[in-house]
């Protein structure tokens, strides 16, 4: 089976693209899960329930998380109804949604989702990554042996840490949050696809989908300004990892980027 996995979509040139993007794509790779990260997608800070609705309704089909999960309040609540959206499964004890589910494909085919938050340089003080996804990996296990892990973090060493610690247990670990694709997609050495950052889809006329103008002169003078979601060069970023659905095992990821354009200019 195809997975498709998406990277940070970032505020509203983000979802844009999704909704003009991700059918056509699901098409050309005959795609049977997407899987994408939904943390940027309020303005570049958060996920609502009305975004999520949108992004299932467009043909996603669970959404992931990240540091700035509770940056819409509404969305708590959600979290407990909705559990095609997961938040990192290493939050503390009694956070509100989940941190993994199983979602079975059109095909009747269950793929695991993992949503695990990075430790190194991060605003929240949260659990162990790598002993909460033993924890969880023994679950899903009893149900399939297809599992997609996002590792939303910061640093690079954190990721690839996991993706070795996770090899041959899981079908692939792909890095968010970073919102720069690295070239290091691979099959690691027992048949995990790894990558350390699916990239952003958003705007990349951009620091890292914010306006560039405002970034730079926050870095020039070191004063705190209001950030806002840039607006051009908008592409949609993500890997498509092929698994094999007797063994969960990848084999093959491929990167994508594609560029969203918009109707004034077709």
């Amino acid at each position: 089976m195809n997975i498709l996995c998406i990277g940070d979509i970032m505020g509203k040139p983000g979802r844009e693209a999704i909704i003009q993007l991700l059918d056509g794509i699901k098409k050309e790779y005959k795609i049977d899960c997407v899987i994408a990260n939904a943390e940027n997608a309020a303005g570049g800070s958060g996920l609502t329930s009305r975004l999520a609705k949108q992004f299932f309704k467009a043909g996603c089909d669970v959404l992931t998380l990240g540091d700035h999960t509770w940056d819409q309040k509404e969305l708590e609540e959600y979290l407990d109804v909705e559990r095609n959206v997961i938040r990192p499964a290493n939050f503390p004890e009694g956070a509100p949604g989940k941190g993994w589910v199983i979602k079975e494909s059109d095909k009747g085919v269950k793929v695991g989702v993992v949503n695990l938050l990075g430790r190194v340089f991060m605003r929240y003080q949260v659990g162990c990554p790598f002993l909460a996804l033993d924890a969880i990996i023994k679950e899903i296990k009893k149900e399939t042996s297809i599992i997609i892990v996002d590792m939303h973090a910061e640093t690079t060493s954190e990721k690839v840490a996991i993706g070795h610690y996770a090899n041959g247990r899981v079908s692939g670990v792909v890095g968010t949050h970073t919102h720069i694709q690295t070239a290091d997609d691979t099959i690691l050495s027992q048949k995990t696809a790894y990558i350390t950052d699916m990239g952003m889809t958003g705007p990349y006329d951009s620091v890292i989908g914010q306006n560039k103008d405002i970034i730079i002169k926050r870095f020039l003078t070191s004063r705190p300004i209001r950030f806002g979601v840039a607006k051009d060069d908008i592409r949609l970023c993500g890997v498509v990892i092929e698994v094999d659905e007797k063994n969960g095992q990848a084999k093959k990821i491929t990167r994508l980027q594609k560029k969203y354009v918009e109707a004034k200019d077709k």
